[in-house]
């Protein structure tokens, strides 16, 4: 379904990227909100746009703190594809899954809240890096304060099951009280009709871990009629690396995004660092992403892919797809 943006809300995002100040560029965000179609064609771009609100309130009441630095507070720059936090109870496996699919090293132990701290690393789905947080266990009586807020400006999250405990559902669905409290909202599919710039919805996977454990079979079966209405369940284990090639492809779906190969005209295809965009962006999108100045030389494209002949010439407002190479002409 097309976004059908109206002309108010192209002029805001025009006044958003030349922003100079945090606050100026809050103000516009905001109004770019309140301008928005709010229908199942334009469910990522509000997500988006939400993300970005948060990311900049909390830029600005960092600034305006200061000197003073009351409390922990963590920021983890977005690398990568996207970022994607893994959200869940104690001794879940998230810090397991972390080693075994990236080259990181975190500490991984038989006890709860081992992870104090967000640690960041890049896990590849084919040519594309996407960056994986590991954050501190979620529970009724312990919740770093500031778990909340990088969840808040991630672009999706895995919600981790441990099926080698009997209390599986209840600590799970702990973990979403505890972020519903801060309006964070953790959905498998996100909502269309939101007016509340406040309440912050993150696409969400569901990852049912230790497949391998005594009575996991009974616990799943559990976990997906508990829960399967909400979010889809991907069973893995990681002690045993079951799943985790599924794994990798669903953490890469759940950013929204499409993978783009460029080349310079008369020469091969770049094909060593794809750019990627969000689903439903145009070559004039690409352009912007290569290059800020390109937004305005920009002539023409030809394009290489899905629905197009090979080289085909095409318009700025061509909407491009997975897997697409294009080559721009200024």
């Amino acid at each position: 379904m097309p976004a059908n943006l109206p002309p108010q809300y192209s002029k805001a995002e025009e006044e958003y990227r030349r922003a100079t100040t945090t606050t100026d560029r809050l103000e516009k965000l905001r109004e770019m909100f309140r301008l928005l179609p709010k229908h199942k064609g334009t469910e990522k771009l509000q997500s988006d746009l939400k993300q970005k609100i948060s990311r900049t309130k909390d830029e600005l009441e960092g600034a305006k703190a200061g000197a003073k630095k009351s409390g922990v507070s963590h920021r983890v720059p977005h690398e990568g594809a996207g970022q994607i936090v893994l959200v869940g109870a104690p001794n879940s496996g998230k810090s397991a899954l972390l080693a075994a699919v990236t080259n990181a090293k975190p500490e991984v132990a038989p006890y709860p809240f081992t992870t104090r701290a967000p640690y960041p690393a890049i896990m590849h789905w084919e040519d594309v890096p996407v960056q994986l947080v590991d954050l501190p266990p979620i529970t009724a009586d312990f919740h770093e304060p500031w778990v909340t807020s990088v969840i808040r400006s991630a672009d999706a999250a895995l919600l981790f099951a441990d099926l080698a405990s009997d209390d599986v559902a209840d600590a799970t669905e702990t973990v979403l009280s505890c972020l519903s409290q801060a309006h964070t909202e953790l959905v498998g599919t996100l909502p269309f009709d939101d007016e509340d710039e406040s309440l912050r919805h993150i696409k969400t996977l569901m990852v049912a871990n230790k497949t391998d454990a005594d009575g996991a079979l009974d616990r799943l079966a559990v976990i997906r009629e508990w829960f399967s209405p909400r979010f889809p369940v991907l069973p893995i284990s990681v002690e045993r690396r079951e799943g985790l090639d599924d794994l990798r492809r669903a953490t890469y779906d759940l950013l929204g995004v499409l993978r783009v190969y460029t080349k310079v005209p008369g020469k091969p295809v770049d094909r060593t660092k794809p750019f990627t965009l969000p689903c439903g962006s145009t070559v004039i999108d690409l352009a912007r992403e290569i290059h800020r100045e390109l937004e305005q030389t920009l002539k023409f494209a030809k394009v290489w892919g899905t629905g197009v002949f090979e080289g085909q010439t095409v318009k700025r407002d061509h909407e491009l797809h997975d897997g697409d190479v294009v080559e721009i002409h200024v």
